[in-house]
This record gives C-alpha cells, structure tokens and sequence, in this order.
C-alpha cells in the first residue's frame, strides 16, 4: 500500500516512522515533509492551504491511503467538499 502523509512537523515524524514499520506499506509519500521523513520515505512539495494541490498530488502517486497530520487541511478539506 502507498500512503501520502500530509504535513512537515514531529508528528508527522512520528506517524511516518510507525507506517515505515507496517507490513502492508510498500511506499511513503510526505508532503511537505522534514529531514526525518525524507529518511523513510519520499518527501514532496505540496501547498497544504488548496485541497485541489492536494488531491492532483495524491491522484499523481497513486496513493492507496492518506494521512492528514495538521488540522488546517481537514478543515480546508471538509469546506471544500461541502461546497464541490
């Protein structure tokens, strides 16, 4: 399974090391991501603000499963679903 991990802090850190360790998980996406995350995975630029950046990032990777870190792209997300 590919999984895209948004966000670039310690949790993030965290989240990215304990999915590292899953059998099931073949591949990290992070996005932005940090120097710890880079060392397990791939990190790549994404502007957590549009939820459009998002998903074309998460569609282009052909992620089997993504993990929001930071609560501002949960809300932007659920706003913009409201309104799609």
């Amino acid at each position: 399974m590919k999984v895209l991990v948004l966000g670039s802090g310690g949790r993030e850190n965290a989240l990215v090391w304990r999915l590292s360790r899953e059998d099931g998980v073949t591949e990290i996406v992070t996005a932005p991501g940090n120097p710890g995350t880079a060392a397990l995975g791939t990190n790549m630029a994404v502007d957590l603000a549009s939820p459009e950046a998002i998903l074309a990032l998460a569609t282009s990777q052909h992620v089997n499963l993504t993990v929001v870190g930071p609560e501002a792209p949960l809300e932007r997300g659920r706003t913009w679903i409201a309104l799609a």
